[in-house]
């Protein structure tokens, strides 16, 4: 058509320049060093797991053949944020209660301090006990304890103060491998005896207490043994 300018020719594009965009470089490969130390983490963290899953199913139930004992300890567990008891705590007193009911201890000792909350562990218990038939003079009160390492240091403490040289521990079946292995190194006789649950637990909120005990034995046995050991 009149008027219009000439159209303007194709640019060709060089063939190798087309290759280059067509084709992105290859990504480096990870150095050798990063590849062995993630290999290396991995195959430590395996073997502590490992270990302490072992540790946690050989670990002995118990130190002696006693049928009674001087006293029944009672390991703490929170309460709730407004001061009541909650479900695992109400489970290891209520065993507690029943244990000294058949006669298997003159006393209960319930140990736990405001670890997690305001309250008191060892009072909130307390309270359960008394409502559940335990006299006032059968109750003692350690209410300093923030871990189960203190639970079974402050427990001693008290029990070596009156002479009794023997006690059942009463906790949650899943905690009670750790602690065997925190009683294992108390100047007491002791047998560990399970709370059973309230209620029926899912198996997979069963697998995630197992598997917080898990890590909490792998902290006790690589760190917690040797830098937060108490000596009653």
């Amino acid at each position: 058509m009149p008027g219009l300018p000439p159209p303007r020719p194709l640019r060709k594009q060089n063939p190798a320049r087309r290759r280059r965009r067509r084709h992105a470089p290859a990504p480096r490969p990870a150095p050798k060093w990063r590849r062995h130390a993630v290999l290396a983490s991995l195959f430590v963290a395996v073997a502590l797991l490992a270990w302490a899953a072992l540790a946690r199913e050989f670990e002995p139930t118990s130190n002696t053949t006693l049928q009674r004992f001087d006293a029944i300890i009672v390991l703490g567990y929170p309460a709730d944020s407004d001061g009541n008891p909650t479900p695992q705590q109400l489970a290891r007193v209520s065993e507690g209660v029943r244990e000294y009911m058949h006669g298997v201890a003159p006393r209960l000792i319930l140990t736990g301090g405001p670890a997690h909350n305001r309250f008191v562990e060892a009072e909130v218990m307390a309270r359960v006990a008394e409502s559940e038939g335990i006299p006032d003079s059968a109750i003692f009160l350690e209410p300093r304890a923030e871990d189960t390492i203190q639970n079974a240091c402050f427990a001693t403490q008290i029990m070596q103060a009156h002479n009794w040289r023997s006690a059942e521990i009463v906790s949650s079946a899943y905690h009670l491998p750790r602690a065997a292995m925190i009683f294992g190194s108390q100047p007491i006789k002791w047998r560990m005896h399970p709370a059973p649950p309230l209620a029926p637990q899912s198996p997979f909120f069963s697998g995630i207490l197992s598997a917080a005990e898990t890590l909490k034995t792998v902290r006790y046995l690589i760190y917690a043994d040797w830098t937060e050991r108490c000596k009653p």
